[in-house]
Parts: C-alpha cells; structure tokens; sequence
C-alpha cells in the first residue's frame, strides 16, 4: 500500500486542505505534507487518525500473495530459529576476564 497516495487520495474526496486535515487530526501541515510526499511513513495510529479526519474509515484487509506467509514459509522460519537457538545453546556463557586474540605477523619491517 502506497500511503502517500492514500492519504492523498482521501483528502482529494474529502475536499478539505493539509491545513484543515491536520488540524482536525491534531498534527501539523508540514508533517501531513511529508507524509503525503512520501518523506515520512505514518504509523498505522497515525494513518487511521488521518483518514479519520478525512471522513474514511482504515480497513486492514489480507496481504498480497506475495507478502503473505505460508505454512512452508513459516515451517523453514520457524526451522531457521530453531537453528538459531541451537547454536546459542552451545556459545561459551562465561566470558574471560581479559581479552585474548592471536598475535599477527608484522609485515613489512
């Protein structure tokens, strides 16, 4: 979803300026003008307060094919952290008191 263009859009159909589209949402023109650039991302509050303003409503429908998570995509996700933790599971907890590094050649003496 392409906010920017939402936002817009609903403020298009509203007839109404940044001016009064921010005020009504208790932000300021500047910042609905980056939004509306795309500069800056509302949070999902931030668009619904903003739509609101606007007289629409903000619907959260299913995502994309694409975007949407899978049981297979979710089965190799959930293997990958399983990996993860077994790999922290076997990590040294206790740390030495003092760093120790292998000595490298000097070159170029």
């Amino acid at each position: 979803m392409n906010t920017a263009k939402v936002l817009v859009a609903a403020r298009g159909r509203s007839g109404l300026t940044q001016v009064e589209v921010a005020r009504r949402a208790g932000t300021s023109q500047a910042t609905l003008s980056a939004y509306e650039n795309g500069a800056k991302t509302p949070s999902v509050g931030v668009l619904q307060r903003l739509l609101g303003a606007t007289g629409q409503v903000l619907k959260v429908a299913d995502m994309p094919g694409e975007m949407a998570i899978t049981r297979k995509r979710q089965a190799a996700t959930a293997r990958r952290l399983a990996d993860v933790i077994a790999l922290a599971e076997v990590l040294p907890i206790s740390h030495e008191p003092e760093l120790r590094y292998p000595r490298l050649p000097v070159t170029g003496k």
